[in-house]
């Protein structure tokens, strides 16, 4: 045997080693649902409905930790999102609807099906072309049934569901051809707003205000910028100084409200050396 083949040899058998680590452990949790779903008072009452909103506060518990770039709490966190999947898949099949092979099956032929340039012989230049070719083939599962906006949560968060809709619609070809005039169409909400403002009409504030923000989220996505994250990084830096500031003053057996805006302004400076 050569050097060469002795080295590939020790690697397969590393790959298949931790495969089958990974197998056991996934076989492992299998086997504490089910007698969780057989024994436990709590688990045996739960339904699809009731681990809906826990599902939703465990996805948002790791989005936390995510932004918090904290890798021993998103190692828990997705944990915690991988028992909910295994719990909905114990649940669907009590009532014989699916199981767990079934969704794991169900992703794997989605996968292989919508990356024909990795599993067949399609040819894509870079990632947005995967993109473009992700949405046509989800077009056609539904035999051209379906439409592009259909796949959006309704009750996606409005920021969210906005950024999903522009990429959705990238992905047949409805877009700015240069991302730079996007601008033009921002200072145009911006004076649509100014006039109604002026106007003093607060349903059309709002409409033009909901435009707006509409205009900026595209601009931040042709920017390559996810709009949720650059928002969350403002908000957290905003609560650190607002702390700072809080606990300078209470130091200090000041109130706030007591205070001039100079004299908290004074701090607020302070707070920024702080930021990372």
């Amino acid at each position: 045997m050569e050097p060469g083949e002795i080295r590939i040899t020790e690697m397969s058998v590393k790959k298949t080693q931790g495969m089958d680590e990974n197998l056991k452990a996934f076989e492992e949790l299998l086997h504490i649902m089910d007698e969780l779903r057989l024994k436990c008072p709590w688990d045996k009452k739960q339904t699809l409905e009731s681990l809906r909103t826990l599902t939703i506060e465990e996805t948002y518990e790791l989005a936390d930790a995510i932004l918090k770039d904290d890798k021993q709490e998103i190692k828990k966190e997705l944990g915690d999102l991988l028992l909910h999947i295994v719990f909905y898949a114990k649940i669907g099949s009590e009532t014989n609807d699916f199981n767990i092979a079934d969704v794991c099956k169900g992703i794997s032929e989605k996968l292989i099906y919508r990356h024909p340039h990795i599993f067949a012989d399609v040819q894509v230049a870079d990632a947005r072309e995967v993109e473009e070719n992700w949405e046509q083939l989800k077009l056609k599962e539904k035999n051209g049934k379906g439409t592009v906006l259909e796949g959006v949560p309704q009750s996606l968060p409005a920021m969210v569901k906005a950024n999903r809709i522009q990429d959705k619609v990238r992905g047949v070809g409805f877009d700015w051809e240069e991302k730079e005039q996007v601008w033009d169409k921002v200072k145009e909400e911006i004076a649509e707003l100014e006039v109604e403002i002026k106007a003093g009409n607060q349903d059309k504030i709002e409409q033009e205000f909901g435009d707006l923000f509409f205009s900026l989220i595209n601009t931040a996505r042709l920017y390559g910028v996810n709009p949720e994250n650059a928002l969350e990084r403002t908000n957290t830096k905003f609560t650190k100084r607002f702390n700072y500031l809080e606990s300078q003053t209470i130091s200090q057996g000041r109130n706030l409200k007591e205070m001039s805006l100079e004299e908290m302004d004074v701090i607020w400076e302070q707070a920024k050396q702080f930021d990372r």
